[in-house]
């Protein structure tokens, strides 16, 4: 088991901290985002919030039955919302060389429609400076799905992002827009509570 606690992060600039503090009223009111995150660009809402993922599902077009990936600041808050984290999670987390999600058995405290038929859900902790921030602003976990329409492209940057989306949501952060070098999905790894491992996404 991981000690760590979430701890804020002092070095971030002035603007991002006043985009954060906009994006995190919208979302403790139960309003859904756009935001940049340590891999493409998501659409948020808070985790908790059953009303707010569905409304992401709606957005999207995307059946319910398919769970989206949840964002966490630090160890500690992901052992909040997974009954028990194997020790072999927290040594695929400390391993990456990339973001990586993991999809882990057991979720408590979250949106009933966030999670997958078995009850498992996809979580990864964020070390990237505006989305750590949101998490721990926040203080429970962020929805982080792609912003795209479902079966379309993934946004790779800003500029990537259907015009659409952008005008159905209740907040746009303005954060990381100017970036042009293109990012990628992370992986996505499931671990069973009997120690099996399966690559999703590689």
């Amino acid at each position: 088991m991981k000690t760590t606690s979430p701890t804020s992060i002092p070095s971030l600039p002035t603007a991002y901290i006043a985009d954060v503090r906009q994006a995190v009223e919208v979302l403790r009111q139960g309003g859904i985002i756009i935001y940049p995150t340590d891999t493409i660009w998501g659409i948020g809402c808070d985790a908790t919030n059953a009303e707010a993922v569905q409304r992401i599902y709606d957005l999207k077009q995307r059946a319910d039955s398919k769970a989206m990936i949840c964002l966490v600041d630090s160890d500690g808050r992901l052992q909040r919302y997974v009954r028990h984290v194997p020790e072999v999670a927290w040594q695929l987390f400390d391993a990456a060389v990339r973001p990586t999600t993991v999809i882990l058995d057991g979720a408590t405290g979250l949106a009933p429609n966030l999670l997958a038929d078995d009850g498992s859900v996809a979580l990864r902790i964020t070390g990237e400076p505006f989305s750590r921030e949101l998490c721990y602003r926040l203080q429970r976990p962020i929805v982080s799905t792609s912003a795209n329409i479902s079966g379309q492209p993934a946004a790779k940057t800003f500029r990537d992002i259907d015009p659409t989306l952008l005008q159905e949501v209740d907040y746009v952060c303005r954060s990381r827009r100017a970036e042009r070098h293109p990012q990628r999905p992370s992986s996505i790894i499931k671990l069973t509570a009997n120690g099996e491992v399966t690559i999703i996404r590689p």
